[in-house]
């Protein structure tokens, strides 16, 4: 399995002295009234046992960031050889240094960090060998990932994954008879959330987590809506990490088969070639 790299003691605090330095933008996750929420954020500053960060600023009008004191969030960037990881808590709010920014969030300095490796975060393709059913549900407000709605819910196919994200084809609904895993062209959008969950493997124990909606496109014999997705959250809290490394280990396996498939293939074409019969040009005997 391939487990996230853990970073403690004067390693973490080398990395984020690094990328404060940088200024370096990271991603911060967050529950509010139920809801995930992704906000952009800016590495600014670390000291006494605290690391603050800033919303970026915005050419729009600017979100402001609706978080707590004391409430748990998640942090990923981008750094070096990989990305980056961790869970802490807001112990302080402050005002924004820069205008149209989203304010200052004093987070504790985390007790270690995470590292996944950046090729986890390249889509790859599901193996032909494999058909990966998936459920999609559209989350609500009180409900928990794992609270799944059996009234209300979508089936499709991944069709790619990553550790950051995954793109899942749902059959277009043609008439009243379809399924009720089929999906209408309405019911999905740009930015909504959902739970999926899906198993990689057979007989492995199912993925599930929530995923952000980044874009939805019709196929080309408009049979199928494509779902592209980002996943949100793993990054806070441990059994989140615990999703995230799996995951990276299913990008690794479909990974090694798709190359083990293309080499099989490539030897065939080669023993097929081989075998052709070999014709002399006419007259090279006379």
């Amino acid at each position: 399995m391939s487990e996230i790299a853990m970073l403690q003691g004067h390693e973490s605090e080398a990395v984020l002295r690094t990328v404060v330095e940088m200024q370096a933008p990271a991603i911060m996750s967050y529950l509010s009234r139920d809801k995930w929420h992704v906000a952009k954020v800016v590495m600014r500053d670390l000291a006494a046992s605290r690391l603050y960060v800033e919303g970026c600023r915005s050419s729009k009008k600017p979100h402001p960031i609706n978080i707590r004191v004391n409430q748990p969030v998640g942090v990923n960037f981008k750094h070096a050889y990989g990305k980056f990881v961790f869970d802490t808590i807001v112990v302080d709010l402050g005002p924004a240094t820069q205008p149209d920014s989203g304010g200052t969030l004093v987070l504790a300095v985390p007790k270690q960090i995470g590292v996944v490796q950046r090729r986890s975060y390249f889509r790859v393709s599901v193996p032909e060998s494999l058909k990966v059913s998936v459920v999609l549900w559209h989350r609500k407000a009180g409900r928990h990932v794992e609270d799944k709605p059996a009234h209300n819910y979508h089936e499709g196919q991944l069709v790619d994954i990553s550790a950051g994200g995954a793109q899942i084809a749902v059959p277009l609904k043609t008439g009243q008879n379809d399924s009720r895993g089929a999906a209408g062209e309405s019911d999905f959008h740009k930015g909504q959330f959902v739970g999926v969950r899906f198993t990689p493997m057979p007989y492995e124990t199912p993925l599930m987590f929530t995923a952000q909606i980044r874009n939805v496109l019709p196929t080309a014999d408009h049979a199928a809506l494509c779902v592209g997705l980002q996943i949100v959250g793993l990054e806070a809290s441990e059994e989140g990490r615990h999703v995230l490394s799996r995951l990276a280990t299913v990008v690794e396996r479909y990974y090694d088969i798709n190359q083990s498939g293309a080499k099989q293939q490539d030897m065939q074409t080669t023993v097929h070639a081989e075998r052709r019969p070999f014709h002399l040009p006419a007259g090279a005997l006379q």
